[in-house]
């Protein structure tokens, strides 16, 4: 029997669902009172998979835990597993992101910041190193934080070349190492920053999210502060995609975990007015890569909506047909089992919903 974890980040501390067959069920909250931003499901771990959780206690400030039984335990290094070292002169804010790498590093793991820096861990998680070289990028000193921060939010992979890895950082774009992170670059070649004088910079673009199709590594899709976009060359240049959306403004984008060509959306209205495209709450999808977009409702509700969904809060899991999930500021989560064809309420009145991962565990 299939069996899905989905692992829900609130304003209020952690969630955990489980799926096995059709049937769901979920328990928490684990690390009580605390706003979790950042989740990852790590497969490569075993018997069980490591859950990474970035927590954000207000008395205690942030830290990364890790669980190898899925939540029954829970560990906190007894050192800071993300630290700033002195030379920087500050301090860690929050945890954007936590990712695993591919097969093609064991063991390394990736965490994103605010201030906005890239860590690397080689022990699964438990403790962590400031990749030096993006902190002092050139540009960094006119990086500037967006409306919720200055932070690493996307941190994407390349299952070719362990070597090879893609940033975002809100507002300065997205950054490219082929070298495994000793030099960056800016890939930010056709992304507009409307709010800029000059709206087509090198960097300072307000990318939202970015995503990486699932059978060609070098297509990312980008949600960006007003335009979606996709890029064939690994981030050397993109093209706009948004039409057919009925808005191009949004947080979140994620793809199939399979289906070349196939990524979701969650329209907002506006910048000036966050709350769903029209006041309906529906996922887009394409199929062909950004030719055409569908909306995707069976299920949701069909009176007027004003749940947003944040940047982390779209995912999809690796079951066949692939889960589709996400969550909103309402407090709902929404699932699907058939690749976003239909969906059903899984949970509401939960606290604010910051991050969703979910993944096939058996």
């Amino acid at each position: 029997m299939t069996e899905v974890l989905l692992t829900v980040g609130t304003r209020k501390g952690l969630f955990l669902g489980r799926r096995r067959g059709g049937s769901w069920e979920f328990e928490g909250p684990h690390f009580n009172a605390q706003a979790v931003y950042s989740v990852a499901i790590d497969t490569r771990h075993s018997p069980a998979p490591r859950l990474l959780v970035g927590g954000d206690s207000a008395h205690w400030g942030p830290s990364v835990f890790h669980s190898d039984d899925l939540g029954r335990s829970w560990v906190e290094p007894k050192q800071p597993a993300v630290k700033f070292p002195e030379f920087t002169g500050t301090s860690l804010e929050r945890v954007w992101q936590l990712r695993p790498a591919g097969p093609e590093a064991p063991g390394v793991v990736y965490a994103g910041t605010e201030p906005a820096a890239l860590f690397r861990s080689q022990d699964g998680g438990e403790s962590f190193e400031l990749v030096r070289p993006l902190w002092e990028h050139p540009t960094r000193s006119r990086w500037v934080p967006g409306g919720g921060g200055e932070g690493l939010h996307t941190i994407v992979t390349d299952p070719r070349d362990a070597r090879a890895l893609t940033v975002a950082v809100s507002t300065a774009g997205v950054f490219r190492t082929q070298d495994g992170g000793a030099s960056w670059a800016p890939a930010n070649k056709g992304v507009a920053a409307v709010f800029l004088p000059d709206p087509n910079p090198e960097f300072g673009q307000c990318v939202h999210k970015v995503a990486q199709d699932p059978t060609d590594p070098d297509r990312l899709y980008l949600q960006n502060h007003w335009g979606v976009y996709r890029s064939d060359n690994a981030g050397e240049q993109w093209t706009d995609i948004g039409a057919g959306l009925p808005s191009t403004f949004g947080f979140a984008t994620a793809t199939h975990p399979r289906r070349g060509g196939t990524a979701y959306v969650f329209p907002i209205t506006a910048d000036s007015d966050r709350v769903p495209a029209d006041n309906k709450c529906r996922v887009f999808r394409t199929e062909d890569a950004g030719k055409n977009w569908e909306p995707l409702s069976a299920g949701l509700p069909q009176e007027a909506h004003y749940g947003t969904v944040l940047r982390d809060a779209l995912c999809t899991d690796d079951a066949d047909p692939a889960g589709v999930y996400f969550g909103n500021r309402n407090g709902e989560v929404y699932a699907s089992a058939d690749d976003g064809d239909s969906w059903r309420l899984l949970a509401s009145h939960l606290p604010d919903v910051l991050c969703a991962r979910a993944a096939v565990i058996g």
